[in-house]
């Protein structure tokens, strides 16, 4: 099995937020949600997108923490901040260009969406893909995801997960297709 990707197909998601529930109720995520759907742009179209942590390959959260506290694991995930590690400084909450992660007060401590590392590292897909009914959150290998490539091309053939990959953090380890209402194509179904 080769290496496997998170992809997501935003236009496909139909604002279900079964993404929200799975993420909540899974294990170790102490029912804190570290996932968001979002509507693009509620007065014209009733489009909505996923958002969570892109895992970027040089992130942003992790460069900024002064404590080494953000970990990269072995298949790109970014992992929330370590207990023993982390103190509280929120620098990564600051740095972070998406507003990912997210700070507890009450624990002093950073968390956000760690690509359910627990079961990804096993090639089990992250709880909020194995439970999108719309295929919007896709698990799948690069071989695939090359497939997916070539009969959607962006402008910039990178993928990223902003416009603006200068700006932005650049080279992320979650695939994105934008929805085609940012693309400036009408959605045919």
């Amino acid at each position: 099995m080769g290496k496997q990707v998170l992809y997501i197909e935003m236009d496909n998601c139909i604002g279900c937020r079964s993404c929200l529930a799975a993420c909540t109720q899974c294990g170790g995520h102490d029912n804190r949600n570290r996932n968001y759907v979002l509507d693009v742009d509620p007065f014209i179209s009733r489009q909505t997108i996923p958002l969570m942590c892109f895992h970027c390959v040089n992130p942003a959260c992790a460069r900024s923490c002064p404590a080494q506290a953000i970990q990269i694991a072995d298949n790109g995930a970014v992992l929330s901040a370590l207990v023993e590690k982390c103190i509280g400084c929120q620098n990564c909450t600051i740095a972070c260009p998406y507003g990912i992660p997210k700070f507890d007060e009450e624990q002093n401590l950073m968390y956000k969406c760690d690509l359910c590392y627990d079961r990804t590292k096993e090639g089990i897909p992250p709880m909020c893909a194995s439970v999108c009914p719309t295929n919007t959150l896709q698990w799948i290998e690069e071989a695939e995801l090359e497939e997916k490539r070539a009969q959607i091309p962006l402008a910039n053939g990178k993928w990223t997960a902003s416009h603006d990959p200068d700006v932005l953090e650049g080279e992320t380890n979650v695939k994105i297709s934008l929805p085609g209402i940012l693309q400036g194509k009408q959605k045919l179904f």
